[in-house]
C-alpha cells in the first residue's frame, strides 16, 4: 500500500480512538445524579444518549465484521444523509428513553457502555482501515466509516455535556475534524469567526444562530440546520 494513503487511513484510526476515548471517559466520570439530566438531544436525558451509544458501539462491532467485496459506495462525507428533522414519532428513537429506563441504575447502563464501548474500540485499531466493510445499504473502507463516526461520536460528546458545565470537552483535534466533515457535508466550510464547538452546535441544530452568526452564515443560514441520518 501507499505510504501517503497508509498514513491517511492510519490517521482516520487514530481521531476515531481519540473522540470514542473521550467520549467513554466523560461517560465513566458522570456521577449518578447527573444521568437524570438534559441531554443536548431534544427531549433526551443523560441517560439516553448513552444508552444511544451502547446501541452506536454494536453497529461499530456488527459494521467491522461485515465484509463487502464490490467498490464503495460512500465516503466519509457521503456516507451522511441529510434528513428532515425528527418529529416525534420515529419507533427507534421513542425506544431509548425506555430502553435507558430498564437498566434502573446508573451504574447498570455505565458498565454496559464500558463493556460494549471498549470492545468497539479495541476492534476499530484492529482492523484493516482499507478493508471495505457494508452497512446500511452501503459500502465504504473501514477508515472512511471511522473517519464518519467520529463526527457522530464527537457531537453526541456535546451533547452528553450540554448541562454539565464542569464535563471534559472533546479533544480540540476532533471537534476540529467533525468541523471540517460538517461543513463538506454542508457543501462550504462554516465561517472562520466560529468556534469548532459553535459551528457543530448551530450547524446541527443543537442551538440557534445568534443575529451576528446569522449574518455571518449567508446563504448558508437558509440550509441549517443539517439533520444527519
Amino acid at each position: 500500500m501507499p505510504a501517503v494513503p497508509l498514513r491517511r487511513y492510519r490517521a482516520a484510526v487514530d481521531l476515531f480512538s481519540r473522540s470514542w476515548t473521550a467520549l467513554r471517559t466523560a461517560v465513566a466520570e458522570i456521577p449518578d445524579e447527573d444521568f437524570e439530566r438534559p441531554s443536548g438531544c431534544s427531549g433526551w436525558l443523560v441517560r439516553d444518549v448513552v444508552c444511544h451509544l451502547v446501541i452506536g458501539a454494536q453497529d461499530v462491532l456488527i459494521t467491522l465484521v461485515t465484509p463487502a467485496e464490490t467498490e464503495p459506495t460512500v465516503d466519509a462525507v457521503t456516507y451522511w444523509k441529510l434528513v428532515e428533522a425528527p418529529a416525534g414519532g420515529d419507533p427507534l428513537d421513542a425506544l431509548i428513553p425506555r430502553l435507558a429506563a430498564a437498566y434502573g441504575e446508573p451504574r447498570l447502563l455505565r458498565f454496559h457502555f464500558d463493556d460494549v464501548g471498549s470492545a468497539a474500540g479495541r476492534a476499530a485499531e484492529l482492523a484493516d482501515p482499507a478493508l471495505r466493510v457494508g452497512t446500511r445499504g452501503e459500502v465504504l473502507t473501514v477508515a472512511d466509516y471511522l473517519s464518519a463516526y467520529v463526527l457522530e461520536w464527537t457531537l453526541h460528546h456535546l451533547d452528553l455535556i450540554a448541562h454539565l458545565p464542569s464535563a471534559a470537552e472533546p479533544p480540540a483535534e476532533t471537534l476540529a475534524a467533525a468541523r471540517a466533515s460538517l461543513g463538506k457535508i454542508a457543501g462550504t466550510p462554516f465561517p472562520a469567526s466560529f468556534s469548532d464547538r459553535d459551528a457543530l452546535l448551530v450547524g446541527t441544530g443543537r442551538r440557534a444562530p445568534t443575529g451576528a452568526e446569522k449574518a455571518a452564515l449567508g446563504d448558508l443560514a437558509a440550509r441549517l440546520p443539517l439533520v444527519l441520518g
